[in-house]
């Protein structure tokens, strides 16, 4: 029986990457079918004429049922139309194709330009973008191209394009050998596109390709050193920074410490009933009365008061200063007798201090007795001679009251 047609399909095994049909030299009529994922080169008198993607499609030849077997036994029965079909898988190869360079490369840090040498290696993805292409320039004759026979090729062509390729993607890119492991992503990106177009030569499509391991020459003096230098500094930077928000920190405690302590004495100022003005007259007076040279302190502000053509300023403003911290007036006092008793009776006294007589108020006034030392000194707080304490209060009136004294001065409230 005469056969007409053919049927053409794909009939090679899975791991095939191109297959060729074992039916050639077809007659016209004859039906092609292609899978998904595929598609089919038909190739007639040694040229690629056609592609086909996934359907059933009609072949047309130059060999003709009956026509074409009595124009074949004029040529020894083989026909001088010679047609052939390849399947080609179109799916993303991505099972194991991995790479790695044979031996170190050498180039120079971008960052610290000293030379060095490192490995790398990872895995790539890729598929057939032109059938015809990949036919031509890689399948040649070949009856069948398994995706083994597509790893072994290509692992070798990366071998003579990707040495120079990283060394030049590195030094572009400014990647020093210990930003490498943070930059791996984008440095696998530069070499994806430097490679793609030497894979497009061959019609294939370099879909991915990543770098999943770094051999750096750990254990070389050079580089070791530069190591050392690169970590150390930024180690000195997150110290110095620690170091600065730690003083912060410090001062911003003793600033708000000093802000409370100052809160504390503004309080206990306030429930004493004294100013802070009082209490550094108060400190003056103390520190006065405990200077044993007291005496010569007097005589200081009456040699700045002679002193007139050169420092009168001066010696008034020491004068006034002395005046308001030790609570004393420039009335110079007169003595004041009781005239029930003759005692003797302190400045601004209402009563007698022996027998509680009323008395006037004399010049005397602006003077008392000192129970300490027995002067008689300035009314004030602090005796001039000793610095003993001459203010008290009475319980009655709560006015001041002379120290030593019987009665209140204001009351008569006896002490």
């Amino acid at each position: 029986m005469l056969k007409i047609a053919d049927v053409i399909e794909f009939k090679g095994n899975p791991c095939d990457f191109v297959w060729k049909s074992d039916c050639t030299n077809f007659n016209s009529l004859t039906q092609l079918i292609v899978h998904e994922s595929q598609e089919a080169v038909f190739f007639m008198n040694g040229q690629a004429l056609d592609l086909f993607g996934p359907g059933r499609h009609t072949l047309e030849t130059q060999n003709l049922p009956i026509i074409g077997k009595l124009f074949n036994r004029l040529v020894g029965d083989k026909t001088p139309f010679h047609c052939e079909v390849y399947f080609i898988n179109k799916t993303e190869q991505m099972s194991d194709i991995k790479w790695g360079t044979s031996d170190r490369i050498e180039y120079i840090d971008p960052t610290y330009k000293f030379p060095l040498s490192i490995g790398l290696s990872g895995e790539m993805s890729v598929h057939v973008d032109d059938s015809r292409k990949l036919l031509v320039k890689l399948v040649g004759t070949k009856t069948a191209w398994t995706v083994e026979d597509l790893k072994l090729f290509f692992r070798a062509f990366l071998m003579t394009r990707i040495k120079s390729y990283i060394a030049q993607s590195m030094r572009s890119n400014a990647i020093s050998i210990f930003e490498l492991d943070e930059h791996l992503i984008s440095f696998s990106q530069s070499l994806n596109r430097l490679l793609m177009p030497d894979f497009a030569d061959y019609g294939v499509c370099l879909d991915r390709f990543f770098i999943t391991g770094i051999k750096k020459p750990d254990g070389e003096q050079q580089y070791e050193k530069f190591k050392e230098l690169h970590f150390r500094q930024y180690a000195d930077i997150a110290e110095a920074k620690l170091k600065q928000q730690t003083d912060i920190i410090f001062a911003q405690t003793e600033a708000q410490k000093l802000i409370i302590d100052s809160k504390a004495q503004a309080t206990k100022r306030a429930t004493e009933g004294y100013t802070y003005q009082q209490e550094r007259g108060f400190d003056v007076a103390s520190e006065v009365a405990r200077n044993e040279a007291v005496g010569q302190f007097t005589n200081l502000g009456v040699g700045l008061g002679t002193m007139a053509g050169v420092g009168g300023a001066v010696a008034g403003t020491v004068g006034s200063a002395m005046s308001d911290a030790l609570n004393i007036t420039n009335t110079t006092p007169s003595p004041s007798v009781c005239t029930k008793c003759n005692a003797s009776i302190p400045a601004n006294s209402k009563f007698c201090l022996a027998c509680g007589e009323r008395v006037e108020k004399t010049a005397s006034d602006n003077m008392i007795t000192c129970p300490s030392c027995g002067k008689t000194v300035a009314k004030g707080k602090f005796c001039l001679e000793c610095g003993h304490k001459l203010i008290i209060v009475c319980s009655k009136c709560s006015k001041e009251i002379i120290p030593g004294a019987k009665f209140c001065l204001e009351c008569g409230e006896k002490i």
